[in-house]
């Protein structure tokens, strides 16, 4: 079989960021960080692949690919690796735990405290827990409570006096920071609020004259798919609304409780839940929802955390000209978090009063929630201008944010596109019309990022700016198409998918391996985040047995089987896993002397070039060519943070072999040196 399995490329690619918090040379916050990045990761694995493969196990004879057995022998699979992960994740947490007590930092329960903190910690209950409190009896007669999906519950038991047992619920509360912070001359305790309402559960359940009480930790998490069904009569954003409200109602599809739970509650929950022990079942420790490590407390301590890195200035962007003219000077590769985000938000800002502007376009994928890219949209509607904004309603876990700025922005008066129907609008473009002595100038950006100041903090991602009317003019075909979805244009100077992406990449292998075979010096560099689709990585082997060599930066998850004897020897993949989020895309393809630039939106799985309109743009400024050259070499010689891909994905560190060098670190400083 010469392709690995997609859901368990993935756990390989969500244990690299699991090795950032077993890092020691990660500062102590960061590395309870990358824990709760970690978690999250899995909870939207369970939501959306796992729910798949579920799906595929009740049809029987459905082939997997890169996996020999079924559906169901895979989910299997799958668990088993969970739980081995889930015991690095435990001895992770308790070795963070040992290096805070270093620094007077301890880690509590309800049962080790002092009395004076107990005082402490029953009048904050009655402050601030005891309202946002509602304890649900399960009355075994009665139907089960609807319960919420990314939410925690306690489920408790309670033996009274005359040894009657009963159960119940209580939703740990989301409003309320979930750790909570002791400071005396000792040092510093931290509790989680769920230990807080443990210490409670004799006053909460007061009145059954508690025995015996005790409470223990469980989430679950349901599938996360919109159904969009065939109602012809609905439009199309009421059946996105429609299947957001169905979403909390979807099936379960992990159940992950404390191992420590009585066998009779656990019963009864399972039951009640409709699910199998051993079979959605995950039992781990005391606590669950650790996605909230992500918020952890810093302690004001600056060697808890990574050093600041402040996102560096663009030597061409700083004039007092604006962003505007230094574009129609010169086309500006912006390389994110490195360089400021806010030059696309200062582009939108100038745009919005400029009275040379008329029209701005932009297609939205995702968008902070309180968004300044919107708002600067909205100034420009304000100041008279002609606002399109395409919006895909159907970006995962973003659909309500995209509804509420859709709304927003129509009602001011822009005009507001929900994408393509069938295809996703993944594409990272904006472009702004302007009339100079009666000529028209296209200020165009491409990216391979969202319109998102919130996430381009952490996120690596590339932007590319210019005014090329042969660019320009396509990006204005495909606003075209998008507003209208009549028009197939042809595209020479862009890769727009679902239209010719794969023709031309597969083209622009095929160019390699002819001069390979030709005796010139194939070779292909390529950064991308995830690689799945079986025809290119068909394609990629066919290369690599011609003769062409292959360097792929894969930050996730990757299907083709690298390094293997007469298939793939001539290719090496690496994974970059640190504090910045890889995210760019970009291929190279060297054409005997005569390379290829390709900046993209797009990752090569099969959804992103047959079934999502994404853009890529072939880059033929030679400043901007050097540049991604620079970015390549400086992450192809990362050894401190790469990690070899193999086909057995063991998750093997680049740097046994390799001299040290901090990539993203490096790239930072060369930025702003």
């Amino acid at each position: 079989m010469h392709a690995v399995n997609r859901e368990l490329s993935w756990l390989s690619f969500n244990e690299r960021v699991l090795q950032e918090a077993m890092d020691p040379t990660v500062p102590l916050v960061e590395r309870m960080r990358f824990l709760g990045i970690y978690s999250n990761n899995m909870d939207e694995f369970y939501r959306v692949r796992v729910a798949n493969v579920r799906r595929l196990s009740v049809l029987k004879k459905q082939k997997i690919q890169g996996f020999s057995g079924s559906a169901t022998e895979l989910y299997q699979e799958i668990r088993k690796e969970v739980l081995r992960q889930q015991k690095k994740f435990e001895k992770a947490f308790e070795e963070i735990s040992e290096e805070f007590k270093k620094h007077a930092i301890y880690f509590m329960n309800e049962k080790n405290l002092s009395k004076q903190h107990e005082i402490e910690l029953n009048q904050y209950y009655q402050d601030k827990l005891k309202h946002s409190i509602f304890p649900i009896i399960l009355d075994k007669k009665g139907s089960f409570p609807k319960l919420r999906d990314y939410a925690i519950y306690l489920a408790i038991k309670i033996v009274d006096q005359k040894k009657k047992v009963r159960y119940a619920l209580i939703q740990v509360p989301v409003d309320i920071p979930r750790y909570y912070k002791i400071t005396d001359e000792k040092g510093i305790y931290i509790l989680l609020i769920d230990d807080i309402i443990r210490l409670q559960l004799k006053e909460i359940f007061g009145i059954f004259y508690p025995v015996e009480i005790s409470a223990y930790t469980f989430k679950f998490t349901r599938d996360a798919e919109l159904d969009l069904d065939d109602d012809l009569s609905l439009p199309f954003i009421e059946k996105i609304e429609k299947s957001l409200k169905d979403r909390k109602k979807g099936d379960p599809v992990r159940f992950v409780y404390d191992e420590e739970m009585p066998i009779d509650l656990l019963q009864y929950l399972l039951h009640s839940l409709h699910l199998k022990e051993g079979v959605n079942t995950i039992p781990g420790g005391r606590y669950h929802n650790n996605k909230d490590l992500i918020s952890f407390p810093t302690f004001e301590n600056p060697a808890f955390l990574f050093p600041s890195q402040p996102p560096c200035k663009h030597p061409d962007l700083e004039n007092k000209g604006g962003v505007i003219q230094a574009v129609l000077k010169k086309d500006i590769l912006l390389h994110f978090p490195y360089q400021r985000f806010d030059y696309i938000i200062d582009l939108l800002r100038e745009a919005a009063i400029d009275p040379k502007v008329r029209t701005i376009k932009i297609n939205i994928y995702r968008v902070a929630k309180n968004s300044d890219i919107m708002n600067a949209l909205l100034s420009a509607v304000f100041n008279g201008k002609e606002v399109t904004v395409v919006f895909e309603l159907q970006a995962r876990f973003d659909e309500e944010n995209n509804l509420y700025w859709s709304n927003r922005l129509k009602d001011f008066g822009a005009k507001v596109i929900y994408g393509v129907p069938n295809l996703k609008v993944h594409s990272k473009l904006l472009q702004i019309e302007r009339f100079k002595d009666g000529k028209e100038q296209l200020i165009t950006y491409i990216g391979t990022g969202n319109f998102n100041e919130k996430t381009a903090r952490i996120y690596v991602d590339l932007g590319y700016l210019t005014v090329k009317p042969e660019i320009a003019n396509e990006v204005k075909k495909v606003f075209r198409l998008l507003e209208n979805n009549l028009e197939r244009p042809v595209f020479r100077n862009l890769l727009v998918s679902p239209f010719n992406s794969r023709r031309k990449i597969i083209q622009y292998i095929n160019q390699e391996i002819a001069h390979s075979k030709n005796g010139l010096k194939g070779s292909i560099q390529l950064k991308i985040n995830n690689l799945t689709d079986s025809q290119l990585i068909d394609k990629f082997y066919e290369a690599s047995q011609a003769g062409v060599k292959i360097e792929m930066i894969i930050r996730g998850i990757c299907c083709l089987k690298p390094g293997v004897k007469g298939l793939s020897e001539n290719i090496t993949v690496i994974s970059i896993v640190d504090r910045y989020l890889e995210h760019a895309r970009f291929m190279i393809f060297k054409n005997n002397e005569n390379p290829l630039y390709i900046l993209t939106s797009a990752d090569f799985m099969e959804r992103n070039i047959d079934s999502r309109i994404e853009v890529g743009v072939i880059i033929k400024e030679q400043h901007i060519q050097s540049e991604l050259d620079r970015i390549f070499q400086y992450q192809w010689k990362g050894s401190v943070k790469a990690r070899l891909i193999s086909s057995d994905l063991k998750n093997r560190f680049r740097k046994r072999n390799l001299p040290p060098f901090h990539a993203q670190l490096e790239l930072y400083k060369s930025y702003c040196q």
